[in-house]
C-alpha cells in the first residue's frame, strides 16, 4: 500500500507571521493581473497569427484554458490541505522531499523574478505609443542588439521601486492596487474590442483572411500556441503562493482560479481579434502582412488595429489596457516571488534574512527587497537578453505544474479521491507534454528553447546545484535544533 503523504502540522507561530488581509477580489485579481501582462498585447503579431492564424489560435487557447482548467483543480485541492506562503514548495516539500521542492522551485523562482523584470521594461515600449521618444532619451549603449537609453532605464527603475515600496507596506494595500489594475486592463481590452466591432463587425476575425498560417501546417501551428500555455497562463499559480495571507476560506480560492482562467482567455482571444481585423486577404499569408506592418505603431498590431479604427482614442484605450497588464505584473510577482523566497527561507533553503517580517505590515521585506535589487540589475542588459530568460518562464511553470499535479494524484489516490485522481494524472500528462514541447526540439515546429535559452537554463541549474549543497549544513542545523 503507497504511504500516505506527509500532512503538515497546525502552523506554528513561526508559520503565522504573515498578516491575513487578502479578499476573494483581490486573490482574483492577483491571478489575472499576472496572466496578463505586456506579453498578450505583443504575441499575437509576433506568435499567435504568424504561426497558428486566428483558428489554430483560437482553438489553442480553447485548448489550453482547458488543461489549465484541469490543473487549477489540482492547486484548489492542495491550497486547502496547504494554506501557506510559498505554494507549490509547501505541498512538494511535504509529499516528496527537500531535493524535489528545491528543484521545483529554484525553476519557478526564476520565472517569477525574469517576468518582473520584463513588465518593468515594458513599460518604455507603451511610452513609446503614448508620448513618442519623450523616455528614449540619452542613448548610452547598446547590448545584445538592444539599445539601452537613460530614460528608459530610469522609468523602470522608478516602477520597480514604487512597487516595491507598495508591496512592502502592506498585502491589503497591494491587493487594492492590483484589482484597479485589473479593472484598467478589462475596461481598456473591453472598449477597444466593443469599438473594434462596432467598426468592422465580428465576422473580420475570419473572412476574407486565412483562418490558419498559410506557411505553417495548421496542427502544427496549435501546437507552436498550446506549448507556451505554462507562460501565457502563468500567474494563476500565484494564488497558491499568497495562501497564508487570506481573510477568507480557501475553500473559496477554485471559482477564483477558474474565473481568472477564463477571463484571461478571453482577454487573449479579443487581443488576437485586434491584431486580425486589419489583416491580409485571402490571398496574403499572415507573416507577410506582419512583416509589411512592422512599420506601424512600433509594429504591434493590436496597437495598430486600436489606430486604424479609433484614431488616439483607441490608442489610449489600449495603452491604459498596456499600462494595467505591465504594473498588475509587477506587483503579482512581486507578492509570488517573495513568498517563495520567504518560504525556502524558513526551511534553511536561504538565509534567515529573507524570512525577516516587517514589523508594522507584517510583509517579507527583505525578500521584496532583494527581488528589487536583482530585478533592477536587468534593464542594464536591454530586453534581448532578458527575452532569453522570459522564454525559459514557460519551463518553469509546465515543472510546477506537473509537480502541484503529481502531488494532488498521490494524497487523491492515498484519501481514494477518484476525481482528484483523475485531475493530478491529466495535469501531469499536460504538463509532461508542455516540458518536451519546449526542450525537444521537433523538425517543422518551433516550439522549443532557442539555444541562448537553453545556455541560461544550464547556467542557472549549475548555480542551482551549488546553492543546495551549500545550504545543506544550514537544513541539517535546522532539523537537528
Amino acid at each position: 500500500m503507497m504511504p500516505k503523504p506527509q500532512q503538515q502540522t497546525e502552523p506554528t507561530a513561526q508559520r503565522t507571521q504573515l498578516a491575513k488581509r487578502l479578499s476573494p477580489l483581490s486573490v482574483w485579481a492577483l491571478s489575472l493581473g499576472c496572466i496578463i501582462g505586456w506579453g498578450s498585447f505583443i504575441l499575437p503579431g509576433t506568435t499567435f497569427l504568424p504561426q497558428a492564424g486566428p483558428a489554430g489560435t483560437l482553438l489553442a487557447l480553447a485548448i489550453a484554458a482547458v488543461v489549465m482548467i484541469i490543473i487549477a483543480f489540482n492547486y484548489s485541492f492542495l491550497i486547502k490541505r496547504y494554506p501557506y506562503a510559498g505554494g507549490e514548495y509547501s505541498y512538494v516539500n511535504a509529499t516528496f522531499g527537500a531535493r524535489h521542492a528545491f528543484i521545483m522551485s529554484w525553476l519557478l523562482g526564476l520565472c517569477y523574478l525574469a517576468l518582473v523584470a520584463q513588465n518593468a521594461t515594458a513599460l518604455a515600449l507603451v511610452a513609446r505609443n503614448v508620448v513618442g521618444g519623450v523616455f528614449r532619451t540619452g542613448f548610452l549603449y547598446s547590448f545584445a542588439g538592444y539599445d539601452i537609453y537613460a530614460g528608459e532605464l530610469c522609468l523602470a527603475l522608478a516602477a520597480l521601486l514604487l512597487f516595491a515600496a507598495l508591496s512592502i507596506r502592506g498585502v491589503k494595500l497591494a491587493g487594492l492596487f492590483q484589482t484597479v489594475l485589473v479593472l484598467a486592463i478589462v475596461f481598456g481590452v473591453g472598449a477597444t474590442l466593443a469599438a473594434t466591432i462596432d467598426q468592422v463587425g465580428p465576422q473580420a476575425f475570419f473572412a476574407p483572411r486565412p483562418a490558419f498560417s498559410p506557411i505553417t501546417p495548421p496542427l502544427h501551428g496549435v501546437l507552436v500556441v498550446l506549448a507556451i500555455a505554462p507562460f501565457l497562463f502563468v500567474g494563476f499559480d500565484t494564488i497558491p503562493q499568497a495562501a497564508e495571507e487570506y481573510h477568507f476560506p480557501p475553500v473559496k480560492t477554485k471559482g477564483l482560479i477558474i474565473l481568472s482562467l477564463v477571463f484571461g482567455a478571453l482577454i487573449y482571444a479579443a487581443l488576437t481579434f485586434l491584431a486580425s481585423s486589419t489583416g491580409p486577404n485571402a490571398l496574403q499569408g499572415w507573416d507577410g502582412y506582419l512583416n509589411a506592418s512592422a512599420d506601424g505603431i512600433e509594429g504591434i498590431p493590436t496597437f495598430n488595429a486600436a489606430q486604424t479604427f479609433l484614431g488616439l482614442p483607441g490608442i489610449v484605450l489600449l495603452s491604459v489596457a498596456a499600462c494595467g497588464a505591465i504594473l498588475s505584473g509587477i506587483v503579482g510577482f512581486y507578492m509570488a516571488t517573495s513568498r517563495l523566497l520567504f518560504a525556502l527561507a524558513r526551511d534553511g533553503f536561504l538565509p534567515d534574512w529573507f524570512a525577516s517580517v516587517h514589523p508594522r505590515y507584517r510583509t517579507p521585506h527583505h525578500a521584496l527587497l532583494f527581488i528589487f535589487a536583482v530585478s533592477a540589475i536587468a534593464p542594464f542588459f536591454g530586453r534581448t537578453v532578458l527575452g532569453w530568460l522570459v522564454d525559459m518562464s514557460a519551463l518553469g511553470a509546465a515543472v510546477a505544474y506537473a509537480y502541484a499535479s503529481l502531488v494532488t494524484w498521490r494524497h487523491a489516490r492515498c484519501e481514494y479521491k477518484t476525481a482528484y485522481q483523475l485531475t493530478g494524472a491529466l495535469g501531469f500528462a499536460f504538463s509532461l507534454v508542455f516540458v518536451i514541447l519546449l526542450l525537444v526540439p521537433i523538425p517543422g515546429l518551433h516550439a522549443s528553447l532557442g539555444v541562448e535559452s537553453y545556455v541560461c537554463l544550464v547556467l542557472w541549474i549549475v548555480v542551482g546545484a551549488i546553492f543546495f549543497l551549500g545550504t545543506k549544513r544550514n537544513r541539517q542545523g535546522r532539523d537537528k535544533a
